[in-house]
């Protein structure tokens, strides 16, 4: 069996969550990374000041880990996994961020795009899960800063209808900007480009005139944008249930998809003929996701 310090060195410098088991097997705490091998690496270097850790270390067997796409994708995947079961070294579950939703208003006399608690569009586009109250509202003050649909109301307020004057937005601009909030918050890759663009435009020129609130402002949006439309599959809007494998040197990797929460993976030593019934009911948009984690769980075993 390859040593846990070894296997920290096999870890990518990626997204990720991990977890350590002991001699008999069992998970003893998991948690998230930006980098899983820097952050993995921080338990074998200098923890005194955490004589918990020290103990818990001292016991680790073996590490696991799954790469993920973005650091949202690794902080829902946290969460689903510590919802599910919390290991005992884990003092809290994760998952201070709150789920949100953003739902678009169709309406032609009243537009608007609005972050929800619930997945229920009543109506309108729903776009989500994604994590953090705060981010999403501040992902949202930067969408409407530079696509704002809610000006093209045919049914504004007096208030609403100069800033759309100011703005030079008219109810002729409705489908346009309909279209391009769409497509942001779809994850289009364009989209979010030419957005973040006109972002900085605004940023650079604030902090130019020496308005740095503002500029600051900006900056945060920029980032909250980016937060929301890095991809991320582990919670989706659709509650489905189904399990998704990827095998390599002779490891099947059994991810488990529940309500539309990917929350467990399992590891299992198998043959190719028996992994193939696994891997041939995998949903093609995993494929990619399975097959990767697969090689990463066969080479940590070593």
């Amino acid at each position: 069996m390859t040593s846990a310090r070894e296997q920290v060195r096999r870890l990518p410098a990626e997204p990720g969550v991990y977890r350590f088991r002991d001699d008999a097997g069992r998970v003893m705490y998991s948690g998230r990374a930006t980098s899983l091998r820097g952050r993995v690496g921080s338990y074998f270097g200098d923890i005194r000041d955490r004589p918990h850790l020290v103990r818990m270390v001292a016991r680790i067997s073996r590490v696991e880990a799954l790469v993920c796409a973005s650091v949202h994708e690794a902080c829902w995947l946290e969460r689903n996994l510590h919802a599910r079961s919390l290991p005992r070294w884990n003092r809290a579950a994760a998952g201070q961020e709150v789920p949100h939703y953003v739902r678009i208003d169709l309406s032609t006399t009243t537009p608007a795009v609005t972050a929800v608690h619930r997945p229920d569009s009543q109506g309108g586009l729903l776009f989500g899960p994604f994590l953090g109250g705060w981010k999403v509202r501040t992902a949202l003050s930067g969408l409407h800063r530079v696509l704002p649909l809610s000006y093209t109301g045919t049914r504004m307020p007096a208030s609403q209808q100069d800033l759309a004057e100011i703005r030079l937005v008219s109810p002729a601009d409705r489908d346009r900007l309909l279209h391009e909030l769409t497509a942001v918050l779809g994850r289009d890759a364009a989209a979010v480009a030419r957005t973040e663009a006109m972002l900085v435009s605004l940023r650079d020129e604030a902090s130019d005139g020496q308005r740095y609130e503002q500029a600051k402002r900006i900056q945060d949006e920029i980032a909250c944008i980016a937060w929301i439309t890095a991809e991320q599959r582990v919670a989706a809007l659709e509650r489905v249930d189904e399990t998704v494998a990827g095998w390599s040197d002779g490891l099947l990797l059994r991810l488990e998809i529940r309500h539309g929460l990917l929350d467990g993976w399992r590891q299992v030593t198998c043959t190719k003929a028996t992994a193939d019934r696994h891997l041939s009911a995998t949903p093609p948009a995993w494929t990619d996701f399975a097959a990767v984690n697969a090689e990463l769980a066969a080479r940590l075993r070593g």
